[in-house]
Formats: structure tokens, C-alpha cells, sequence
């Protein structure tokens, strides 16, 4: 009698303990971190915090994508973007860049929340026109993917010191390095980093897609 009694208590343990652990899983939520320089060291900031305010954010900007069309933060505006560098000439990387960052718009290309952002790193040769080309070469939806082109420097620097996007870490640059990074980079509603994924690799765009996802549900 002893050891059926001691047999039911251990089973009504196990299985308050089996309970309570299924419940703090289910409630359990994914954070995406916040990256704020160029080391891409994920932190994870409270909204609490005094240091949530002092998050990096990408700055003004303003171009002109495949159709002519003005494209400035503002055009981002309560959405979630995707950020990329590319030239139309490239002989190497771009195109597998290209074709990877293709399986982001088909996967959000009927979400109007997810927008993507490709920055020509040879503005002066990639003209309208040729963005165009490229964007129907690759099967770009206009309004969900820009290509955009600019001023030289204007893109440099914001790739530089906003999306920290350069291969060479640690190296100081002038205006005449040539910017070359696989990088695709992850931007909130609040023009905030939170994810960077190497662009020449499948596996890293189905990461994007999983955390464009997690990102969704944030306010």
C-alpha cells in the first residue's frame, strides 16, 4: 500500500513538473537583438531602458530608384526593409546576391509591411535605365523592391557609417576605397538593425525570412 501511495505521488510531481515547464515554453518569446556599430554585436535592449532611446538608427537619405522615382526614409515609413549593395556590372557575387535576395520578395511579395532596398556602389555607371534593366532581368516588382542610384558619396557614406556595410573592418577608408559587401541587413519600423545575413548564402535568406517574421509581430 506504501509503494502505491509513494508511486502516485511521484507521478502527480512528474506531472505538475511536466505542466509547468510546457506552459513557460509556450509563453516563451523571441526578441530579435539590436545592432548599434560595426563590430555587429548583438545586444538586447528593454524598452525600459534608459539606453532604449540611444539605439542606432539609419539616418535621412534620399535617392532615385528604376522608375525615377524619388525613394528617401520617409518612403519606409511603418515598415519593415531589407537593405543590400550591388553593382549591375558585377562579375562575381552580385548576381548569387541578387538571386538569394529574390526569395525575400517572394516570400513577402504580398505583403505591402515588407519592403526591400538594393544601394548600386557604382552610381555613376548603374544610371536609371540600367536599373531597370537589371530590375526586369531579375524579375523585380516595382514598389516592393528599389534599385536606387545617387550621389557617390551620399550612398557611401550612409553604407558606411549607418549600415556599417564593408568587408575590411578596422581598415579606414577615404572616398576612394571601393565598398564591396555581401551583407543584407535587417531594418524595424524604427529604422533600426536588427539582423545581418551573408547575401551569398540560401540558408542565411531563410533566416531573414524566419526573423522578418518574429520582427512582424513587434509593435
Amino acid at each position: 500500500m506504501h509503494l502505491y501511495q509513494n508511486i502516485c505521488l511521484l507521478s502527480l510531481v512528474f506531472i505538475a513538473f511536466a505542466c509547468g515547464n510546457t506552459h513557460t515554453s509556450n509563453t516563451a518569446t523571441k526578441h530579435l537583438p539590436f545592432y548599434n556599430d560595426a563590430s555587429f554585436t548583438p545586444v538586447w535592449i528593454d524598452t525600459a531602458s534608459p539606453n532604449y532611446r540611444n539605439i542606432h538608427t539609419i539616418p535621412d537619405f534620399s535617392f532615385v530608384n528604376q522608375n525615377g522615382q524619388v525613394i528617401t526614409n520617409h518612403t519606409f515609413d511603418g515598415k519593415i526593409y531589407v537593405a543590400d549593395f550591388f553593382f549591375t556590372s558585377c562579375p562575381g557575387i552580385c548576381k548569387k546576391l541578387t538571386n538569394n535576395f529574390s526569395l525575400v520578395q517572394k516570400a513577402f511579395a504580398n505583403d505591402a509591411d515588407i519592403v526591400m532596398l538594393s544601394h548600386s556602389v557604382t552610381p555613376d555607371n548603374d544610371s536609371v535605365p540600367k536599373l531597370k534593366n537589371y530590375a526586369t532581368q531579375f524579375g523585380v516588382i516595382d514598389g516592393k523592391w528599389h534599385l536606387v542610384t545617387g550621389e557617390r558619396k551620399a550612398i557611401y557614406d550612409i553604407a558606411r557609417q549607418a549600415y556599417f556595410a564593408d568587408e575590411d573592418l578596422g581598415e579606414k577608408k577615404n572616398d576612394n576605397d571601393f565598398l564591396h559587401t555581401e551583407n543584407v541587413l535587417l531594418i524595424d519600423k524604427h529604422k533600426r538593425i536588427r539582423g545581418v545575413y551573408k547575401g551569398t548564402l540560401e540558408v542565411d535568406m531563410q533566416h531573414l525570412i524566419e526573423d522578418i517574421n518574429t520582427l512582424k509581430q513587434e509593435p
